[in-house]
């Protein structure tokens, strides 16, 4: 078996594996999460190394916790930039993501996360479910879920597919990396369930001086973005799992 995986996309939005790649680099830090490596990168592929999974134990969802701590706490010049020195498109999936920096999380968090894909997903949501959003962001803007902690540098499509077990832990793939908050990282390891979650919080918890106090009840609010975007791409329950996240921040 080749060393290497090549992952192909023949209509590929313009950018998205040197989005792919450049964020893979920054978000490989020393003591932080593995990273699997890049060989090459074209407009239509990407050359990664292969990894070997191997179920998930308890010690490496653990030391996988930890380390993701050690990512995030390398940080970022202010929510919602890019990755360092990167300066072309960024994706959420295959869908356009803004990376304009801002000072305060809620403002970008609003304008750049819930807003844009919540006008698009309107269809789905209807116009009762837009006015929800409307009025999350409103108090996104207002500042009302802000906290001291300074910018993360986050994966930011986290859900348990993009973190592979191998032999040498958990090991970040397919990033949408961007600064903003560590919680949004972590709410989306819950949102679909992550093997031992619990015990990734507890060492993250641990490890990370940067949580605000009550954080685990700002986790929905983090999830209102991944469920819009799934709105966007998939439709169906998603647009209700969104409003129904977002109503509880209101």
């Amino acid at each position: 078996m080749s060393e290497h995986f090549v992952k192909q996309r023949s209509g590929a939005p313009e950018g998205l594996f040197k989005a792919e790649a450049a964020g893979l680099d920054w978000l490989r830090v020393d003591g932080g999460a593995p990273v699997v490596k890049v060989t090459d990168w074209t407009g239509t592929s990407i050359t990664l190394e292969r990894l070997t999974p191997v179920p998930a134990t308890k010690t490496a969802a653990e030391a996988f916790g930890a380390q993701l701590a050690v990512t995030h706490n390398a940080g970022a010049s202010a929510f919602g930039v890019a990755p360092t020195g990167y300066d072309g498109p960024s994706f959420i999936a295959d869908l356009p993501m803004t990376t304009s920096p801002e000072v305060a999380w809620g403002v970008f968090f609003g304008q750049q996360r819930v807003w844009p894909y919540a006008t698009q997903a309107v269809a789905a949501l209807g116009t009762g479910g837009l006015r929800v959003m409307e009025a999350l962001v409103g108090r996104l803007v207002a500042g009302v879920f802000d906290d001291d902690a300074p910018p993360a540098r986050l994966h930011g499509d986290l859900w348990a597919g993009n973190v592979v077990f191998t032999e040498a832990g958990g090991v970040l793939i397919d990033p949408s990396a961007h600064g903003g908050h560590r919680v949004s990282d972590l709410a989306m390891l819950a949102l679909f369930g992550a093997p031992h979650l619990e015990r990734v919080f507890a060492a993250y918890e641990a490890a990370s001086s940067h949580l605000p106090d009550g954080w685990r009840g700002l986790i929905g609010l983090h999830q209102v973005y991944p469920l819009l975007v799934h709105t966007v791409l998939f439709g169906g329950g998603y647009a209700g799992q969104a409003v129904q996240a977002a109503r509880a921040y209101l």
